[in-house]
């Protein structure tokens, strides 16, 4: 049985450019860069605060703890983040009913609304990248995404 550890029996020297997680992080760099430009030149956003934004206006109230999960950021960017956003008026934050020691963050009416006006530039950032992709291309991708975000984390179990 293979093992994560197992180098193939005849190894080719390690080329970055073919290498599948650094090409990741180069098409992960590139996209958020795309959108980035726009949250960040035309709304003072940086990605930390626009995931906050993203995160708060998808699914409405959550602990920072929670949007660290969901947003795939680190406690402190979250945490800086929503100190800048609660300077700003955009999210506002109260004790949960359930746990007084839990703050829930929401959007306010401005950040509901700062929301509403870059969602929709966003998608059509996300549409304008994949329509490079056909129909079947595009299926293909979000099956081979989901899989290898899976194994990723299989192999994170194992250590």
């Amino acid at each position: 049985m293979l093992t994560p550890d197992d180098a193939p029996e005849t190894r080719e020297a390690l080329s970055l450019e073919r290498f599948m997680p650094y090409r990741l992080a180069v098409l992960a760099h590139e996209v958020s860069g795309a959108v980035a430009q726009l949250y960040g030149e035309r709304f003072n956003l940086s990605r930390p605060e626009w995931r906050v934004l993203a995160a708060l206006g998808e699914r409405g109230a959550m602990t920072a703890r929670e949007i660290s999960d969901y947003s795939t950021l680190d406690k402190m960017q979250v945490s800086r983040a929503v100190n800048r956003m609660l300077a700003e008026e955009l999210l506002v934050g109260g004790l949960d009913a359930a746990d007084r020691r839990r703050k829930i963050l929401r959007l306010t009416k401005k950040g509901e609304t700062l929301f509403a006006r870059i969602a929709p530039l966003a998608l059509a950032r996300e549409s304008f990248i994949l329509s490079t992709l056909t129909p079947e291309e595009l299926r293909t991708f979000d099956k081979v995404v989901d899989k290898l975000i899976q194994k990723a984390r299989e192999l994170q179990q194992w250590g």
